[in-house]
């Protein structure tokens, strides 16, 4: 038994198919994946937890916002991942629910040479569903729906593309993603 409990039974297994479901989410902005295997500490979502056991270790720096930054969340990414816990603005991650993560510009939002050197949100949502906005953009045949935040704030940051934010959205142990690169209609 794990000295934290709540990490993957089998992390070979689970967390590549974890990440092959974070990648299809990104790959198709709006579709929703369903992802499992781990039990984080409350208040974090399975979705997010997965997230952060496949995309985070030591070379990692992570925000924690609001509720995410309790102790017991603290001490469970220390055990299964390592990755450092940073201020918003050194994070290549960060986790929290909408209000908790905003500014939004306050995170990395890359470079003209570096475009990639920007920060990932994952968004602890209250309701996940493919309805709502309407996407449009790569990985997208024609459209795709999903509830958002703030889509004012999402197409503000599409147009600074490619430079921006790349978003996941999770509830309980449901997945969507939303990268920079996609116009929210």
């Amino acid at each position: 038994m794990n000295a934290v409990p709540g990490g993957f039974a089998d992390p070979p297994i689970e967390a590549a198919q974890a990440f092959r479901a974070a990648m299809s989410a990104m790959a198709r902005p709006g579709r929703i994946e369903q992802v499992g295997g781990v039990a984080p500490p409350a208040p974090l979502s399975v979705a997010a937890g997965v997230l952060v056991l496949t995309l985070c270790d030591a070379d990692t720096p992570l925000h924690l916002a609001g509720r995410a930054d309790s102790e017991a969340v603290r001490a469970w990414i220390a055990f299964h991942t390592g990755a450092p816990l940073v201020a918003r603005g050194a994070a290549a991650f960060a986790l929290g629910d909408w209000a908790a993560l905003l500014p939004l510009e306050s995170y990395a939002q890359g470079v003209p040479e570096y475009p990639d050197r920007s920060a990932t949100l994952i968004v602890e949502t209250e309701r996940l569903a493919a309805e709502g906005a309407r996407l449009a953009g790569p990985g997208i045949e024609t459209e795709a729906r999903l509830d958002l935040p703030d889509p004012a704030a999402l197409r503000a940051n599409h147009a600074a593309f490619p430079l921006g934010l790349d978003f996941f959205f999770t509830c309980g142990d449901r997945l969507a993603a939303v990268p920079r690169s996609t116009r929210v209609l």
